[in-house]
């Protein structure tokens, strides 16, 4: 594990234009998702996906609560696999660990667009796979679980994060600089209590 600082930004790439993609702020992340949110629901409209309002927010919600499931897994086993290859470390640091060594890092608290657009496709092409038309109201979902959790993990590295995330604050804050291997849920701890990841009382 990398020494925590408090101040300044890692470097990933020594090419300025790679180094650059690598950063990103909450209004450019509201840009890159606005059109692939309105790509989505007007394909769902326009092939009548679903036959009812609610049917569709039910999916909608499902796939929300699917995202904070998937968010925890990715945490826990993906950004947090220890091993000791070169090249995976590496791009562990690369899609994490940088994010650890310089927590108020702000440029780096949102997936870029590039890498972000890819991995939106990636999904895209998988659940299609599994539920087909489907895709296009459970997929805005999954979207809508992401943007919450990156603003809110946005918020609570923040100098000052709001009041009614304190309790959110201190979870991730927990997993940050005291219990690396707790406390992988950000948006909710309602995984770590399920699998038992709660940081000590």
């Amino acid at each position: 594990m990398e020494e925590i600082k408090n101040s300044g930004q890692g470097r990933i790439f020594r090419n300025p234009v790679l180094e650059a993609l690598t950063k990103t702020s909450p209004l450019i992340t509201i840009c890159t998702y606005t059109p692939v949110f309105a790509l989505l629901y007007y394909q769902a409209y326009y092939l009548e996906v679903v036959d009812s309002f609610w049917k569709g927010l039910g999916i909608f919600f499902c796939a929300v609560f699917f995202w904070t499931f998937f968010e925890y897994i990715m945490h826990r086993y993906v950004f947090h696999f220890i091993t000791d290859s070169p090249l995976v470390r590496k791009f562990h640091y690369m899609v994490h660990g940088v994010h650890h060594e310089y927590p108020r890092d702000r440029e780096r608290l949102f997936m870029p667009p590039a890498p972000a657009l890819l991995i939106v496709a990636l999904l895209f092409a998988i659940f299609w796979l599994i539920m087909r038309q489907y895709v296009y109201v459970f997929l805005p979902g999954f979207l809508a679980g992401y943007l919450m959790y990156a603003f809110i993990h946005y918020a609570i590295h923040l100098p000052h994060p709001p009041r009614f995330l304190k309790s959110v604050y201190r979870h991730h804050a927990l997993h940050h600089y005291k219990y690396p291997d707790k406390a992988f849920g950000v948006s909710s701890p309602f995984w770590d209590y399920v699998f038992r990841t709660l940081p000590p009382q």
